[in-house]
């Protein structure tokens, strides 16, 4: 196996605040499990004697089935606490439920919440490594790092490209994880989208903004695009879904601003006719999405099997 970041990770609660080699080891580490992944043999005994416990506060069919199947590919045993029957509905609060896992000793946590913050303010209350799964609107780490491995195999580098990040940038946390990272390994950021989505002070991200989508993907290498996301606005934030698509759907005539070569991408689910026409999202030449599917798989085996390098060796547990 490649080997992980060289400080073992304690957590992964974010991109903002890695170090370029840090992310480039996980990506490193991530490429090993992708050829694994398609091979006969998928099992790995790297988390044997661990327990994962996923605990969502959101629904997420997509992330918590591929943290399951990156635990039980490793070896852990993986458990899904079904937030919505447990006690958080009687009123037990985050930390009272923190304290509860504790107990527990589970090895490591993955973390879904509504919350920006939720997430870093857990990981102080436990014992074990936790994996921020999303949020609130302030990250998704592993999101951005199987964006970035996608990128990487396909453009063969990361650093110089051009990433247009289009849509509902205000609401995303996708698109905070991917600006910090594409930034910190050289890429060069857009960001596309009406100014009522645009989150306060965008241009002191490091990135281009542009309020016109012809504009901003005029010579783009990948276009990244985002799920309008109506359960988190409260008011009017487009005027309607018909327009918003007129003016900023991805079709085949905007994609054509972009680069001859451009891919697109979209890390689901997807709003088809909303965000993204269903021709140009099942383009098999153009359309990376199902790649990044793969690669989520692979990424958080990745994190995980570097998490697990900080925790205590389970060859030293002895009953009581």
């Amino acid at each position: 196996m490649a080997s992980p970041p060289r400080a073992p990770l304690k957590h992964l609660l974010g991109i903002e605040g890695m170090a370029p080699d840090e992310i480039l080891g996980l990506l490193d580490l991530a490429e090993t499990y992708v050829d694994m992944n398609r091979s006969a043999d998928k099992k790995a005994s790297v988390l044997r004697g661990r327990t994962q416990i996923n605990l969502f506060f959101e629904p997420s069919t997509r992330t918590q089935m591929s943290f399951e199947l990156a635990g039980k590919r490793l070896g852990a045993d993986v458990l899904n606490m079904a937030v919505a029957s447990s006690s958080t509905k009687k009123g037990e609060t985050l930390i009272d439920t923190a304290m509860t896992l504790n107990a527990m000793h589970p090895d490591v946590l993955i973390v879904r919440h509504h919350d920006s913050g939720a997430v870093k303010l857990l990981s102080e209350k436990v014992n074990c490594s936790v994996i921020n799964a999303g949020d609130g609107t302030h990250e998704h780490p592993t999101q951005a790092l199987l964006d970035a491995l996608t990128i990487r195999r396909t453009k063969g580098k990361i650093g110089g490209l051009l990433v247009a990040i289009c849509g509902d940038v205000l609401h995303s946390r996708v698109a905070r994880s991917n600006i910090h990272l594409l930034n910190t390994l050289g890429a060069r950021v857009r960001l596309i989208a009406p100014p009522t989505l645009l989150p306060t002070a965008a241009d002191r991200l490091g990135v281009e903004i542009f309020t016109d989508m012809k504009k901003g993907l005029v010579g783009c290498d990948i276009v990244m695009m985002l799920r309008l996301q109506t359960e988190r606005m409260h008011g009017s934030f487009v005027p309607s879904i018909r327009e918003y698509f007129h003016f900023f759907g991805l079709d085949r005539a905007k994609l054509a601003l972009a680069k001859p070569d451009a891919f697109i991408m979209h890390p689901g689910p997807m709003n088809r006719g909303v965000e993204i026409d269903s021709e140009v999202a099942d383009d098999i030449d153009r359309s990376l999405i199902r790649q990044q599917v793969e690669m989520g798989v692979a990424v958080r085996m990745a994190c995980l099997d570097a998490l697990s390098r900080a925790l205590p060796d389970p060859g030293r547990n002895t009953p009581p």
